[in-house]
This record gives C-alpha cells, structure tokens and sequence, in this order.
C-alpha cells in the first residue's frame, strides 16, 4: 500500500499534468510541461507552459508563489532544464528560490538536460525524486520524446471510413464522409501538431487547404485564440509538382512543397511565400523516411497525416506509423469506393496487426485511436 506521502505526491503531479494540457495546442517546439508548489499542505503557485521563448512552467509557479517557495515542494512534469535556451535554467531559478525539494514526473530525454537539471537541485542539498506518473506525463508529449529518443517526429495518421472500409467514392467524391463532431476532432488533432502533412492527390481532388478553422474546433475562447496563434506548418508531398500555386492549398498561407522533380524552381516557390524542399527520390517517391528525419531536425515534433490512401498507405507499408486515427461513419460506399490504404497484400501472414487503445463514439460516428501491435520476440 503507496505510504500518506506517495499519495500527495501523485495527487499533486496529476494537478502539474493537468496545468501542462493547457499548452496542448501552443508549445512547440517545446514540451507540454506543467508546475505545481506546496507549502505546508497548500499549493502556493502553479504554472504552465505556454509558448517558446516565454518563461518555463517552474518560473511562473515560482513568481506565483513568492518567498512562500522557500523551504516548499515543486511538482513539474518534467525535469528541470539546466541549460541556457531561450529562457534561462530553471534548475537555477529553484535553487535560487529555496526550494527543499522537487519531485519530477520524468527525466527530460533532451541529450542537454538528460539528468544533469535533477543532480544540479541534489548537488546543493535538495531532496530530488523523479518517476511519479511518469506514463501519464510521457503520454503528454509523443513527439518531443520520439523527437529526443530516436530523431523522428511521432506520426499520426488520420482516416476517415465507411463501415466498409471506404474512404471516398470511385469517383473522387468524399465530403462529408463523418459528421460535424468527427470533424471538429480532426481540427484539434490539426491545432495540436507541429506539422500538417497531405499529398498532392488529396489537394487536387478536394481542393484541400489544411488548414486550422476557429469554428470548428468546439474550444472555449481563450483556447481557440492560443491554439490558432500557433498554427501548424502545412506540408504538401508533390513528388511530380503537379499541384498549381494558384490551388485554395496555397492561397490559405506559407507552405512547405516536399518534392523529388530534378531542377525544380526553389525561386518561384519563394516568390509566392511557399518554400521549396528537394529531396532524393526512392522508387520514384519522395523518401519520406528522409523527410521525417529534416523536419525533426527543424523542431517538428507531432505531425497528422491527412492523405489518400497512396500517401497514407506509403506511410503504414514502410513503418513510419505510430499512431492511427480512424473515423468511422455508420454507412456504406460500396465495393467499387476507393480502399482506406494502398497496401497489397497477399496472405494473412503479411497483414499486420494493430492494438486499439481507444474506442468511442464522436457525434454519430465513431474514433478509433489504434498503434501498431509490438512484433512478438523469436
């Protein structure tokens, strides 16, 4: 049975999570991290982070709280950084302020803190503990971790199905498959990540913009602003550069092209506020294990894959999928409707198992959150 004092400590970490959610939409590329201090029984001051370049969640709980900091308990969620960034180390700021001890959720993965901000706090004589909800926070942020542990952003692609498993008609035709609650939580799925990512058949065919819509994303006020004051960088996989610069795609603000057309104009992109990303070709493709690796290498931790079932299917066959999202609509398109992925197989041997972690019903349709199932050990 946890002791009185393992009790308090998860009761108010899983408040410092709930402060980091607040910055669900606006961190990047930071993590989502929250702040909790007590005193005496008495939480004294909380703080979240809410935007690069502004003060950590440590610092406001530290400026909330006063000279009632000294000799009290800060609760973050992740350790305390140690370096110079932006902002100054926060293991300094609670040092300064006399904290007697601070419990972390978990050890900050970046190789710049990795440790170095928890033995900072012991090494002047402050009781450290780390690992209390460490799930709960690591579920926070997937992909700042993945971004820190393996140099890839966290993969998330978005499908949206019949019962029968179709996404669209032969014909092309596939608005609106769900309904308005499904599609308000594809809005929040788009606020939330670093990076937007569709392909060139998606924009021609739906004149897809990609963009981040207030009105459907079913927040509060204050929320819908933060979230659309931070608006994920839309990246468009155009291989051939069929896509024309006067498609609504780019007519909806600056984009990334991701392309692998030899001699392509970097400059006429620029001219229209668009960059341009040249990358080598596999089997005629963009290398999108390539492309994940450069978009990680500038910040991008979560990106939401919005394509067709070329695209998507590209992703799932070469393992670059950490997360589905599937939106089921209780209808049928019927047998000659285009497939949910382009991904032949064979045999049962090759299907490739999934392990669905969460199930419900969104408005008249249903979400599926599912992972790919762990390979069993030989």
């Amino acid at each position: 049975m946890p002791s009185e004092q393992a009790v308090l400590d998860a009761h108010y970490m899983a408040r410092a999570i709930e402060l980091a959610r607040r910055g669900l939409y606006t961190t990047h590329p930071n993590p989502r991290v929250g702040c909790v201090i007590v005193r005496d029984g008495q939480v004294v001051g909380e703080g979240w982070h809410v935007r690069a370049g502004e003060p950590h969640a440590e610092v406001h709980a530290l400026r909330q709280a006063g000279e009632l900091a000294r000799g009290a308990t800060a609760y973050v969620t992740l350790e305390p950084c140690s370096h110079h960034g932006r902002t100054p180390p926060c293991a300094d700021a609670l040092v300064s302020a006399g904290l007697a001890r601070v419990v972390a959720a978990m050890q900050d993965p970046n190789p710049e803190v990795a440790g170095r901000g928890l033995k900072r706090l012991a090494d002047v004589g402050i009781e450290v503990l780390s690992g209390v909800l460490e799930a709960e926070s690591r579920a926070l942020n997937p992909g700042f971790l993945k971004r820190m542990e393996h140099g890839v952003p966290f993969v998330r692609v978005k499908l949206a199905m019949s019962l029968d498993g179709r996404t669209a008609m032969a014909s092309g035709e596939s608005q609106w498959i769900t309904g308005p609650a499904a599609r308000s939580a594809v809005q929040r799925l788009r606020a939330r990540s670093s990076v937007v990512l569709t392909g060139a058949d998606s924009v021609l065919a739906d004149g897809a913009r990609m963009t981040v819509r207030a009105e459907q994303l079913g927040l509060d006020a204050e929320t819908t602003t933060l979230a659309l004051s931070r608006p994920p960088l839309r990246v468009l996989i155009d291989g051939r550069l069929r896509v024309p610069l006067d498609a609504p795609f780019f007519q909806a603000g600056p984009a990334l092209v991701v392309t692998c057309a030899e001699g392509a104009d970097v400059s006429v992109y620029q001219q229209h506020g668009h960059e341009l990303l040249v990358v080598a070709a596999v089997d005629g493709h963009v290398d999108l294990a390539h492309l994940l690796q450069l978009l990680a290498a500038r910040g991008t931790s979560e990106i939401l894959v919005e394509a067709g079932p070329t695209l998507a299917g590209a992703f799932a066959r070469q393992g670059l999928v950490d997360e589905y999202q599937l939106f089921v609509a209780a209808q049928f398109l019927g047998s000659s409707a285009r497939p949910l992925l382009d991904w032949p197989l064979a045999r049962m041997a090759e299907a490739p198992r999934l392990k669905i972690i969460e199930m419900r019903a969104v408005g008249d349709d249903w979400r599926v959150i599912a992972i790919p199932a762990p390979t069993a050990s030989v």
